[in-house]
């Protein structure tokens, strides 16, 4: 099985089925859509390299969600075979590296002096942003894909098979576990929690959305956010992969694969408006503007308070873009060919592009002020200033 796909039949009880569907799924980890042939624009942004730094093996055969994470003057980044580095963000020192004894694959999370990563194996381990030390390890129901979410005091993990777990951050004991019931197809990996310190607002890949309560896990309501249509098992995807987005007002952004994106009042989880749309990725709120990138890869801009298209672009469709970044009044997205573009964020346009590496880009690159640090899929970890 390929990494765009997670087929969840049992093999003897699927039978005919289970063949079918992993037929159906043997090309899904190329553009399902025709890449469109890179265009001339205007440049207006020139993206200048900085440093550059061989991160291990890179992403895998698998192409592992692993993204890397910044945290006040460092950028931490990994490899699929637990390989982890800390770099000074200016000049792409090495601070220090560790080899671990199990492979990664999620993205990464710093936050108040750790890192934490998970595993394929369902582990997930907290580790010293001074020095690599493993401060802490603990075993989750199955492999994590996301990056774990942390509040003051859990850890919020969600892994593979639709469980939610928090771990007490100190020591990574178990305070609450959540499960929920999955289809028998979902898209290679999951939703990403949004935690706050009352509540988590997550995701799951029956196209539900549950916020629980940080105290115990229970839920205190949820919402079909996309209804299954269609006769096969592919046409009936509606995975929650991206992350919700919370205001400081109380507005939730929750988009689905195969659904809609949708606002809620956070609270209740009254819709507040709905916007026709398929996505897998995470959007991002600036301003009162919400930006997305449809399954497509399409680019588009949307009034946050009323879901109004205010732009869209094109260019990009089927180049199997990343969850785009916010940079310095631009939207940063990396391509399946390895470039990273710029785009206004006020009209829309190309403004700015350069060449990362031709394995591609399938993680989001992590933005600071006017600096963007993009991993590609072979392990090159560049670091570039956008200008003007």
């Amino acid at each position: 099985m390929n990494s765009f796909l997670t087929l969840r039949l049992p093999l003897l009880a699927a039978g005919t089925l289970a063949l079918a569907l992993v037929a159906g799924c043997a090309n899904k980890s190329e553009p399902v859509y025709t890449p469109k042939e890179l265009q001339g624009f205007d440049e207006s942004s020139t993206l200048d390299s900085q440093w550059k730094y061989g991160v291990g093996d890179g992403l895998g055969r698998a192409r592992y969600p692993i993204a890397p994470a910044r945290d006040g003057n460092m950028v931490f980044a990994a490899d699929a075979e637990g390989y982890v580095v800390a770099l000074n963000a200016q000049n792409g020192s090495r601070q220090w590296e560790v080899e671990l004894d199990t492979p990664i694959s999620s993205a990464l999370t710093a936050i108040a002096g750790n890192v934490y990563v998970g595993s394929r194996n369902g582990e997930v381990l907290a580790l010293s942003q001074q020095d690599g030390d493993v401060v802490w390890r603990s075993r989750v129901p199955s492999e994590v894909l996301a990056a774990p979410q942390a509040n003051q005091e859990l850890l919020v993990v969600q892994s593979v098979d639709g469980t939610v777990t928090a771990l007490d951050r100190a020591n990574g004991t178990e305070r609450w576990v959540y499960s929920s019931s999955q289809p028998a197809l979902t898209l290679r990996g999951t939703g990403t929690p949004q935690v706050i310190p009352p509540v988590s607002f997550v995701g799951l890949a029956n196209g539900r959305l549950v916020t629980l309560d940080n105290r115990n896990g229970q839920p205190l309501w949820e919402m079909q956010i996309a209804v299954p249509q269609g006769r096969s098992e592919i046409d009936r995807l509606v995975d929650l992969a991206g992350q919700p987005v919370l205001t400081q007002d109380g507005r939730l952004f929750v988009s689905s694969y195969n659904g809609r994106l949708v606002a809620l009042e956070a609270t209740r989880g009254e819709i507040m408006w709905e916007y026709d749309h398929s996505s897998r990725h995470t959007p991002v709120l600036v301003g009162n503007f919400l930006f997305t990138v449809s399954d497509d890869s399409h680019v588009i801009a949307l009034d946050a308070q009323t879901g109004r298209e205010l732009w869209r672009n094109d260019d990009l469709e089927g180049r199997w873009l990343t969850s785009p970044a916010f940079v310095d009044g631009r939207l940063a997205l990396g391509d399946y060919e390895g470039y990273l573009h710029l785009i206004g964020a006020s009209e829309g346009d190309i403004v700015g592009r350069t060449r990362i590496h031709k394995s591609g880009i399938s993680v989001r690159p992590v933005t600071d002020g006017k600096t963007i640090h993009v991993l590609s899929n072979n392990g090159r970890l560049e670091t570039l200033e956008v200008n003007p």
